[in-house]
């Protein structure tokens, strides 16, 4: 079937993964770490945090900037699996979904993320209907990959440049705010996918 017109562009956390900082939150303090609220937000991270995303640290030089608050004795793998609490899981539907909009789509990832979760959980999630995370998207692009993080403009035209998108052919999916309007400003179509909601709801009309 021939793709249609439109490209579509996700977001990860909130629009396809479900989220959950305090989950991540209530771990690093039981690791011993007094305010990880204070590093973590819904949409962006601070410190090290911030770094790891923004590939400024290796997973290694993060633990190692995670462990100056942290009690002696803990682990590399306490750390990531506390880490990981962050993400709660990407429902069976959801990837039904992007499967079935591939059909007739290109469909693009553009996520704030760290190297961390790419490698474990998150790609752990996407197998979970039999299929690795290539197979639901034409390219992805990550901000600890390219250096940067939304809202900034070159993320959004690294994956432009990178997949041949044109901002106005393109509807992009974010449940922040923020990015959303920073894609706008580039000529992006965008859905701002609000908490209680599907990236369905936002889905154009199919093409006649």
């Amino acid at each position: 079937m021939k793709k249609q017109n439109i490209d579509l562009l996700f977001d990860l956390g909130g629009v396809i993964m479900n989220i959950e900082k305090e989950r991540c939150v209530r771990s690093l303090k039981k690791l011993g770490m007094e305010h990880p609220e204070e590093f973590l937000g819904d949409y962006g991270q601070k410190g090290p945090f911030l770094a790891l995303e923004e590939g400024k640290l290796t997973p290694a030089g993060f633990r190692e900037a995670l462990r100056e608050y942290l009690p002696a004795g803990v682990t590399d793998e306490q750390i990531d699996d506390a880490f990981n609490d962050f993400l709660v899981g990407i429902p069976v539907e959801r990837l039904k979904e992007l499967e079935k909009l591939h059909r007739n789509h290109r469909i693009f990832l553009l996520s704030n993320t760290n190297k961390i979760m790419w490698d474990s959980k998150i790609a752990e999630e996407f197998r979970k209907d039999g299929h690795d995370r290539e197979y639901y998207f034409d390219g992805c692009v990550t901000s600890f990959d390219v250096k940067c993080c939304k809202p900034e403009a070159a993320i959004f035209e690294e994956a432009a440049g990178r997949f041949g998108l044109t901002p106005a052919t393109t509807l992009f999916f974010d449940d922040s705010r923020e990015n959303c309007e920073a894609a706008a400003e580039l000529g992006f179509r965008t859905a701002w996918v609000r908490p209680g909601t599907e990236f369905t709801d936002y889905l154009p009309a199919p093409e006649k």
